[in-house]
């Protein structure tokens, strides 16, 4: 889709919520005045995800009180479910690891991934404060924090883009230092192997550790970290647990509340300023007053299915997500109904997924690696395998009308099978059971069996094949350019030649996986300014309410500049509102 494109579909979204909003308010003011007073602070923010725990650690710091008002049983949101990574350019740990970054390289290459969908000022904010903002999470909590070599910005290309990348992600944490509270942690939407200690930069090399030296060294490292923490007592957290648990290690240390199981209900208006939060806490309604600010980080509305039928393309649901179930989009609607402006509604953190029983896998390695590719409901390619997830998912969307693509199907060999780890399964393994059942998965000896089998044409099927294959052994790609680009190759085999990323179908058994639009979260929410206050339709300022992370409408716009770039905004502009209500401009 095409910017114009995009931004008048936003447009037409946000003009059609704006004539319900008002009908949507649960109590008058009045009526939230009368409720139980459960306590006053400076500044209440909703959410303990990345953003909130970011915003009231700077808030404590500076030396206001805080609250932090968490609708789940558990803290960390989809922060704690994540790989972690955090897209934060010209930062101390990059510099000292040598990256040769600048702020003129920084504001040129957001500058040309984000184009004209976010006001200068705002990408300006971000690029400024990020790195102080790192650096204060390392003052003040546990966290440190690891550049994740090599993850490359997806596109290194543009001007400013760095094939090495900028993303970081946090070291190693010691659970043990929460004592009661881990047991309160958010889960990990994926566990780590039994017994070892990984980092998301290592998921690339243990994909390939059958195959590639690199790969079973990377193993073995993963394992002598989880022996040596083992043999010290310690309970091992990387990715997002780590950064989850740090985060409240820092609040704990700052005497920061957080009060879990205490969904907000709606935004309490004094004088026409943002004065707190309506709750619900131990099952009865409550006012939390704020005598300075309310900053909302309450995440997206990834799972909330009228919010998603309303603004986002078909076919969309809310069983390919896999952000926190509790991201109904509470924050988002409840601005609104102040009447906040809405922007990117139409959007997510998209990234193909298979809907394997229990829970979606979204799909990173394996529909990159060589000896697979992507399929339509014509038995045809469509894109570039190895792109940028988010932009994947878009020409899944773009092209669905007039070749279906939604679902769509990994087709892979048995050579790629006996090669390479796939989510959790090691090669040559088979799946489980409940793959096949489910329909997110196939198999057949003959690519025509597996056609029948997944309702694609068959003589098409093999004619795409054969297609590939040809190109694959020369090593390019000129339909989809699969390749070409230095990120196509992070999530490759370095060991297959002349490209990393490309290599022929040839062994059967023949497999296929369906691929839907998943997602790590939606995108879409609340429009804010540099300072992250949030905005109404006419630009003007809600007094008193701030937003940060996924349920501010992302500084990304609709593109992705790097793994991270959900979180390292998230955690700037909740630094950025604590800041700016503290009088720090």
């Amino acid at each position: 889709m095409t910017t114009s494109a995009h931004l008048s579909r936003r447009h037409v979204l946000a003009a059609g919520a704006a004539g319900t909003a008002a009908t949507a308010l649960k109590l008058t003011t009045a009526q939230a005045a009368d409720l139980p007073l459960l306590g006053t602070y400076d500044v209440v923010v909703v959410g303990s995800g990345a953003a909130g725990m970011t915003a009231a650690l700077t808030a404590a710091r500076q030396g206001l009180s805080c609250v932090v008002l968490e609708k789940a049983p558990t803290f960390g949101g989809s922060a704690a479910r994540s790989g972690a990574g955090i897209w934060i350019p010209n930062n101390s740990v990059l510099l000292a690891a040598g990256v040769p970054d600048t702020p003129a390289k920084a504001a040129a290459y957001l500058a040309a991934v984000v184009g004209a969908d976010v006001p200068e000022d705002r990408q300006r904010a971000f690029l400024a404060h990020g790195p102080a903002m790192l650096s204060f999470v390392m003052a003040h909590s546990p966290l440190r924090f690891r550049w994740m070599e090599g993850y490359s910005d997806y596109y290194p290309e543009l001007p400013g883009g760095l094939p090495g990348g900028r993303s970081v992600e946090p070291d190693q944490l010691d659970g043990n230092l929460l004592g009661a509270e881990l047991a309160r942690l958010n889960p990990p939407y994926m566990d780590v192997p039994a017994g070892m200690v990984v980092f998301s930069a290592d998921y690339k090399w243990l994909a390939l550790a059958a195959v590639n030296v690199k790969g079973a060294a990377v193993a073995a490292e993963c394992l002598a970290r989880g022996t040596a923490a083992a043999l010290r007592g310690e309970k091992p957290l990387t990715m997002g647990q780590s950064l989850a648990a740090g985060l409240r290690l820092g609040l704990g240390s700052a005497g920061v509340p957080v009060w879990l199981g205490t969904p907000l209900t709606d935004l309490y208006v004094e004088g026409g300023t943002v004065s707190g939060a309506v709750v619900t806490r131990g099952g009865a309604p409550g006012l939390v007053r704020a005598r300075r600010g309310v900053i909302v980080g309450s995440g997206g509305f990834e799972h909330n299915a009228t919010m998603r039928e309303r603004y986002q393309r078909r076919p969309i649901g809310t069983d390919w997500t896999v952000g926190a179930k509790e991201n109904t989009g509470d924050g988002i609607q409840a601005g609104h109904r102040l009447g906040a402006a809405l922007g990117l509604m139409d959007d997510a953190w998209w990234g193909p997924a298979i809907p394997l029983p229990g829970q979606p896998y979204f799909c990173l390695t394996e529909r990159t690696l060589p000896g697979g590719l992507l399929v339509n409901a014509a038995g045809a390619r469509f894109v570039n395998e190895a792109a940028p997830y988010s932009d994947v998912v878009h020409t899944m969307y773009d092209v669905h009308d007039t070749s279906p693509a939604i679902p769509a199907w990994l087709i892979v060999d048995q050579n790629y099978r006996n090669r390479y780890l796939f989510k959790d399964v090691l090669p040559a393994l088979p799946f489980p059971a409940g793959w096949y059942d489910s329909g997110a998965a196939y198999k057949a000896w003959t690519l025509d069996a597996l056609a029948a089998s997944i309702g694609v044409p068959a003589a098409a099927l093999r004619t795409t094949v054969d297609r590939f294959n040809s190109q694959a052994w020369r090593g390019a790609d000129p339909d989809f350019h699969r390749g070409d680009s230095a990120y196509d190759h992070y999530y490759a085999d370095p060991s297959v030649l002349p490209n990393s990323c490309l290599a022929p179908l040839w062994l059967p058994p023949y497999h296929a996986f369906r691929i839907v639009p998943g997602d790590l979260g939606t995108k879409g929410g609340l429009v804010t300014d540099a300072r992250a206050r949030v905005l109404r339709e006419d630009g003007s300022v809600i007094r008193g309410l701030y937003a940060a992370g996924n349920a501010s409408a992302a500084v990304m716009g609709h593109s992705y500049a790097g793994a991270g770039s959900t979180i390292g905004p998230a955690m700037t502009f909740g630094y950025i509102a604590a800041r700016d209500i503290a009088g720090v401009h």
